[in-house]
């Protein structure tokens, strides 16, 4: 709650939702705020929680740019008609995870995690066995090999 109130004193509109429900207030609504700036802490702030924040953008370039600029990449998602879009997009973001006309679309085949500050390692497919391995390399010489 205190990353939705930040979010209406530093300007950004509330489109949808915003306030807690049920007897506890453990739950917030699904929350939608519309003209982000990249220096508000709803921007900048990793919320686990339903708040979507729209940003605009003039081009695929500037989105990609201020997309990377984030010190967090757990996930991200493209929606778009073109594939050529997409693929162009998906590889350009520094996130562990992209989505391509989807989201929240995780499988235990495929690898999940984040890059930056959003996570260490992968859960989900063969990668997250790393997590319980250790990999040593022995070297043996052996008499007259040489």
């Amino acid at each position: 709650m205190d990353l939705i109130e930040s979010g209406k004193k530093e300007g950004a509109r509330l489109e949808f939702g915003g306030v807690s429900v049920g007897e506890e207030k453990l739950f917030i609504q699904p929350t939608i705020f519309s003209a982000v700036k990249d220096h508000m802490t709803i921007a900048t702030q990793e919320i686990f929680g339903p708040v979507q924040c729209i940003f605009s953008f003039k081009s695929q370039q500037e989105a990609i740019e201020r997309a990377n600029c984030s010190q967090y990449g757990l996930v991200s998602a493209v929606f778009t008609s073109s594939m050529d879009r997409a693929l162009s997009v998906s590889s350009a973001l520094d996130s562990g995870t992209v989505w391509i006309n989807c989201y929240n679309a995780l499988h235990a085949q495929s690898p999940f995690g984040g890059f930056k500050m959003s996570g260490n390692g992968r859960e989900l497919g063969e990668y997250a066995l790393a997590e319980y391995s250790e990999v040593k390399a022995v070297t043996i010489k052996l008499r007259g090999t040489m």
